[in-house]
């Protein structure tokens, strides 16, 4: 209606005041009503507020709903195969096929669905290290969707920057605009589709942010390994003596909050690149689960959701007093919140840093038979990374019901890495061996029984082994061999009870634990049976062993 009336929005006078050269017709966006170049988190604010996309919050939060999509669409990714492609990309569940003909098609009704409506767009990076930045460019139909991509990306730092911006990768997401599966060959009516060969992503009948940020994280998953960069789905602190610590996990293992501590430095908390000059982060901000939060537990995450230019996704708040309630999952137990990565008082600016000297597996192990932490030998390690073994939580992806769904995500993110897991596998093996990096696996889910009967792991507990393995003290106690996995778990460290460091002794029954113990061995086989073709048998002798525990 306001196109009709010719209503002025906002920031209109200022929508082209930072105006890349780089047209939106080189996009095929042409017939466009308004398109907003490059505004300020101020602006969007006006902007959102304006077309009713969001609320202002206690303290300034922006927040937003995203619709029927509270969680990514992984049924809905698709790769357009390519003569590129084809040959390099891990095709299958995560990264189904989509001929260029329907790619066209769908972009082509895309492109004139937008004739005559807004866009915003930012001109950004995504790429901490000038060495391997990627200019990226994000067009979006929803403001709010501009601020997101504006908080996790890295921003340009002057008005010439941004004029002669010329993007190596676009994104476009039409929340509005949906996909017709009997014409596209899609799954449904939404749709995230990449396109290497033409350098676009369109994302359509979803308003997840979550879709914009891992869009691009699956193309520099592709990009960066065909350069030798080892890319990854983890978090990134540095200790005050230069120790860098990775942190790989799923969504709800805890690779944001165990990385926000605050006496460490953040590089970032969810996807870096590891070159030969160390770790350097993709992004610009941080993207973080707010369901329960704790000011105890996080607070240095909790602050970011009482700041101005947080987006807030999906948080119940009392329209009165504007007050977040973190602890209602009305919406989604999915909650989530983008910052810039500098709400976090001690992150590093430059979002890099050296060579890790530990590597964290994290899961969140709903079977509640693994221990809080154990020492992995480097093959042990990379057995692990290619298994992947965690629990999806609640929340992280559409359909996924209330208890956690155990399930094996090859490299710690399977639904966004584009090659095939022995192709990151080996990097990491070639890094962990040239910096001499120890690894950890550690459980951040159940003890004392499986979900639904023993309680998650203490996060006090999980910092003070995680404390001691940073600081090298936990190299010094006594060690046992774990009789199934032949990893090394501690026996006894201060500040954690002896019998939360072996499981066995939390359960009621040991023999109810061994024969868990046993399934979720017998699941690690069966999953890894698919891998052992092209692996080394170093790798595959790491896999758990069946015999029969002494009771």
């Amino acid at each position: 209606m306001k196109y009709f009336l010719n209503i002025k929005t906002p920031a209109q006078d200022q929508a082209r005041a930072t105006k890349s050269q780089y047209k939106l017709k080189n996009h095929g966006l042409t017939g466009l009503h308004m398109h907003y170049w490059n505004l300020p988190t101020e602006a969007l604010y006006e902007e959102a507020l304006f077309r009713r996309e969001g609320r202002i919050t206690f303290q300034g939060p922006l927040a937003v709903d995203t619709g029927k999509h509270t969680a990514r669409a992984a049924n809905d990714k698709f790769v357009v195969k390519e003569e590129q492609t084809e040959k390099n990309v891990w095709w299958g569940e995560y990264n189904r096929p989509m001929s260029t003909e329907k790619f066209n098609e769908l972009l082509v009704r895309m492109q004139g669905y937008l004739q005559d409506r807004d866009v915003f767009v930012q001109d950004c990076y995504v790429g901490a290290d000038p060495n391997y930045r990627l200019p990226v460019r994000i067009i979006t139909e929803y403001a709010w969707h501009s601020l997101f991509a504006r908080n996790m990306c890295i921003m340009a730092e002057t008005n010439e920057e941004l004029r002669n911006h010329v993007p190596e990768f676009t994104v476009i997401a039409v929340p509005s605009f949906k996909a017709v599966p009997e014409i596209d060959g899609t799954n449904s009516d939404t749709f995230i589709a990449l396109s290497f060969e033409q350098k676009l992503a369109i994302i359509g009948n979803t308003g997840y942010g979550g879709e914009i940020k891992k869009s691009l994280f699956t193309v520099m998953n592709y990009l960066m390994p065909l350069q030798g960069i080892m890319s990854m789905h983890c978090s990134a602190n540095v200790g005050k003596d230069g120790d860098v610590a990775l942190f790989f996990g799923l969504s709800g293992t805890g690779k944001t909050t165990l990385s926000a501590d605050p006496n460490r430095r953040l590089i970032g908390d969810d996807e870096h690149g590891w070159s030969d000059d160390g770790i350097f982060n993709y992004e610009g901000g941080c993207y973080a689960k707010l369901s329960n939060l704790s000011p105890e537990a996080e607070p240095q995450i909790y602050a970011c959701t009482r700041k101005y230019g947080t987006v807030v996704e999906n948080v119940v708040y009392d329209p009165v007093t504007r007050f977040l309630d973190l602890d209602d999952d009305l919406m989604t137990e999915n909650t989530r919140g983008a910052y810039p990565l500098e709400y976090i008082e001690n992150s590093v600016p430059e979002k890099r840093a050296g060579h890790p000297k530990n590597i964290i597996m994290l899961t969140c192990d709903a079977s509640g038979v693994l221990p809080p932490i154990a020492k992995l030998t480097p093959d042990q390690a990379l057995y692990h990374f290619i298994s992947g073994y965690t629990s999806k939580v609640s929340g992280t992806e559409v359909d996924l019901g209330k208890e956690p769904e155990i399930t094996f995500s090859a490299c710690f993110g399977a639904p966004f890495m584009v090659h095939h897991p022995a192709k990151y596998a080996d990097l990491l093996k070639q890094k962990i061996e040239k910096y001499n990096v120890n690894c950890w696996l550690v459980n951040t889910g159940w003890s004392g029984g499986p979900f639904g009967i023993g309680k998650r792991m203490s996060i006090q507990h999980t910092r003070t082994l995680l404390n001691g393995a940073l600081s090298g003290k936990l190299l010094d106690v006594p060690y046992r061999k774990d009789e199934v996995f032949g990893f090394e778990v501690p026996q006894k460290v201060e500040g954690v009870p002896d019998k939360v460091l072996n499981p066995e002794d939390t359960w009621h029954s040991k023999e109810a634990y061994w024969q868990k113990y046993r399934q979720l061995a017998t699941l690690y086989n069966e999953n890894f049976k698919k891998f052992v073709d092209g692996c080394p048998p170093e790798i595959v002798a790491c896999g758990p062993k069946l015999t029969e525990p002494a009771i």
